[in-house]
């Protein structure tokens, strides 16, 4: 099963990629968009403070009262490019520092991930990529306390004023299954990440946040969170400064057996340089 899951995860990347380098023009982005994407090459540098004050409390099927998450977390990431003749590899480390609603603390999962660019798939305007994703054990009290490895893909693109794109990511539980509780298995759920991005101009934009759906394979479930980012970007000589607030909640959550949050607000201040500056 997880072999036939890997071969789909490649596949929904490497025919979408062929397609767009073969009918896309070799352009640009300009500045702006190159601050809003992830995928370019250059350097980056953001902190974010995220804030969960409520969340929904309804009676799950089971008869439990859905659990709640963390009350807030404070996340840095690093983007470090590594450029070569024929292709680009983006590794991305992600740490954060949990909070709960019992009055806990700690570092949460350690995130990092190895974006892989193919020249070949990179048509100007937009790119594709995958590559293999590991998390690190966390705090027990906020995250969990064991090794994840999986593989993530991104796949993006510019439009005009648009930018816009998805990035996936699949892992596992370095754990024994037979060891699971009944209805549990190593895999953690499917995460898909749509993104859309409109400038307004002046450095501003509006797009739909870090909207992080998710399908458990266990119990088959979907979780669908939806919010609104606004931020401004300042373009300087040696790099731009990216400045959002995000409002975010649940849209879809009826079924899904894990918290689901009602409120959520974010503020980040990133900070990119093309590489070799």
């Amino acid at each position: 099963m997880i072999k036939k899951m890997l071969t789909a995860l490649l596949f929904a990347f490497v025919v979408p990629v062929v397609t767009m380098n073969v009918a896309v023009a070799q352009e640009g982005q300009d500045d702006v968009s190159k601050a809003l994407d992830s995928t370019a090459t250059q350097w980056s540098f953001q902190t974010a403070y995220q804030v969960m004050p409520d969340y929904h409390d309804d009676v799950l099927s089971s008869g439990a009262t859905r659990p709640p998450g963390p009350t807030d977390y404070l996340q840095m990431r690093l983007v470090a490019p590594l450029a070569y003749d024929n292709f680009t590899i983006l590794p991305r480390l992600t740490l954060r520092h949990y909070e709960n609603s019992q009055g806990e603390s700690g570092i949460g999962n350690t995130e990092l991930f190895g974006l892989i660019i193919p020249k070949s798939w990179d048509w100007g305007t937009g790119r594709g990529g995958i590559g293999p994703l590991i998390t690190a054990p966390g705090d027990k009290a906020v995250a969990r306390d064991e090794w994840g490895y999986g593989v993530a893909g991104a796949l993006v693109n510019t439009k005009g004023k648009w930018f816009y794109g998805v990035l996936l990511t699949q892992s596992w539980r370095s754990v024994d299954p037979v060891a699971l509780p009944a209805g549990q298995s190593d895999t953690n759920p499917l995460g898909i990440a749509p993104f859309l991005n409109y400038q307004l101009g002046g450095g501003w934009f509006i797009g739909n946040g870090d909207m992080v759906a998710q399908y458990d394979w266990d119990t088959k479930k979907f979780y669908l969170p939806i919010g609104v980012r606004i931020g401004k970007v300042t373009v300087k000589p040696n790099g731009s400064w990216n400045v959002y607030f995000e409002y975010q909640t649940s849209l879809i959550y009826e079924d899904w057996p894990g918290a689901a949050v009602e409120n959520s607000y974010r503020f980040n201040v990133s900070y990119t340089w093309p590489l070799g500056k």
